[in-house]
């Protein structure tokens, strides 16, 4: 057999593994709807869809269903609209030995490890997640990837990418950190490390070139690294000024990995939209989130895979499971003064520091601490408006993409039915329905 048709085959194969039924006109009902909008739960429910928007929501008593619409009947369960994670990393690879998994990611070529990440995608499409961000990768592999889905080559979520997170030399963002000297091309603004406000404002252009929807950096220390304590600043007041600023400038959104306080508080004062993790907050800097509007993604599902690690018994580094501890002694009561307060919170994960595909343990962590079902269910929402698309996504609304999850029974009764999606509709078009099988 030739390469040329041996290429043909393969070319065939990925396009019938990425294909899922074309949008149309469709009538999908089951027994309850929550649309995220106010109170946002029904009864009876129905979406009428064409082709890839939402055209109707409503009662099914009141919403008839038009000539010709093909009627997707669900039954007991509740339709939703497609989760939202707003912290991911697409291409990272869970693993219970640390030291292998950094020898492997020395060792893959970038197309095997964009393969492996094609699956990672999928799982997170099959879960419920129809939009990501992607908030941290490596050769461009996260940009391939949002590209080859926005393309209709592979299956998986709309992503939101960062090319990779800007910080500082010896910082939790520098990946050489840990290495003996010599050993790596020393780090540069080209590589998202900096030093000075000038070399911040160029990491952010260089990212924006190469494809960055959105910027993350790095205010503080953090657990997964070896030459930071966790709760360290790292950036100055002038370097996050000029980052967040030309982000700003450029029409991008920007994130900070942030677990101590006075990092946090640096990147607050410089306008951040979001803080991600936010561990060791203190009520300043909480109160400063709350006056300015600035969302909170506490990911939950992070500390639950470090726990799970631990219980295992995996072979994490000595320095990584010192920060891990104290992280995750502090989160969750961070998180509670954080919703006393009425900071907004968001929905994010941290995947890939727990098996992709089990984002939705993230709405089971946000009720446990205290959150409501239907409020833990609105961080979808508040997501969309982080990232600039609420007008699209985030809720199950006429005129918006139709991006909707089916789950069995009710959420607001029991959260935990939102890890057992088994109908996925992304664009109008379904990828997951397990009631036809």
């Amino acid at each position: 057999m030739n390469r040329a048709l041996l290429l043909v085959l393969a070319l065939s194969f990925v396009s019938a593994q990425a294909s899922a039924a074309a949008p149309r006109n469709l009538y999908v009902k089951a027994r309850h709807v929550f649309d995220g909008t106010g109170p946002g739960y029904s009864g009876n429910g129905a979406v009428l869809i064409d082709g890839d928007r939402i055209a109707a929501v409503g009662s099914s008593a009141d919403l008839p269903v038009p000539p010709g619409a093909e009627v997707i009947d669900l039954g007991d369960a509740t339709l939703l609209p497609g989760f939202i994670d707003a912290h991911t990393h697409q291409t990272g690879e869970f693993s219970d030995d640390w030291n292998q998994a950094a020898l492997d990611g020395l060792r893959k070529s970038i197309a095997e490890e964009a393969l492996d990440a094609s699956v990672n995608v999928r799982k997170t499409l099959m879960a419920g997640f129809t939009t990501v961000r992607d908030l941290g990768a490596e050769d461009q592999i996260d940009v391939g990837l949002r590209n080859a889905i926005r393309n209709g080559k592979i299956p998986g979520p709309r992503m939101f990418v960062s090319v990779h997170a800007i910080g500082a030399t010896a910082g939790h963002c520098d990946r050489n950190g840990g290495f003996r000297q010599g050993l790596f091309p020393e780090s540069s603004p080209d590589i998202g490390v900096i030093n000075g406000a000038d070399e911040a404002r160029r990491a952010v252009r260089i990212a924006v070139k190469y494809g960055a929807d959105v910027i993350k950096t790095c205010a503080t220390g953090g657990v997964l690294s070896l030459t930071d304590d966790v709760d360290t600043p790292q950036l100055t007041q002038e370097e996050l000024n000029a980052l967040v600023d030309e982000a700003h400038a450029l029409r991008r959104k920007t994130a900070a990995h942030a677990h101590g306080a006075e990092g946090a508080k640096r990147a607050i004062r410089a306008g951040i939209d979001s803080i991600e993790h936010g561990t060791f907050l203190d009520d300043e800097a909480l109160d400063m989130m709350k006056a300015r509007g600035i969302v909170l993604i506490p990911t939950l599902m992070a500390i639950v895979g470090l726990r799970e690690q631990f219980e295992r018994k995996a072979n994490v580094p000595p320095v990584i499971a010192e920060k891990a501890r104290l992280a995750m002694a502090a989160s969750h009561a961070t998180v509670q003064r954080a919703m006393a307060k009425g900071v907004k919170i968001g929905f994010g994960t941290d995947a890939a520091v727990y098996p992709h595909g089990r984002n939705a343990g993230e709405f089971n962590e946000l009720v446990s601490l205290g959150m409501k079902p239907a409020d833990a269910l609105r961080t979808i929402g508040v997501d969309a408006e982080l990232m600039g698309w609420s007008n699209r996504i985030g809720s199950l609304e006429a005129g918006k993409i139709a991006d909707i999850v089916a789950v069995p029974g009710n959420p607001l009764e029991n959260i935990r039915v939102t890890e057992q999606v088994f109908f996925v509709m992304k664009d109008g078009a379904i990828f997951r329905n397990d009631r036809t099988k």
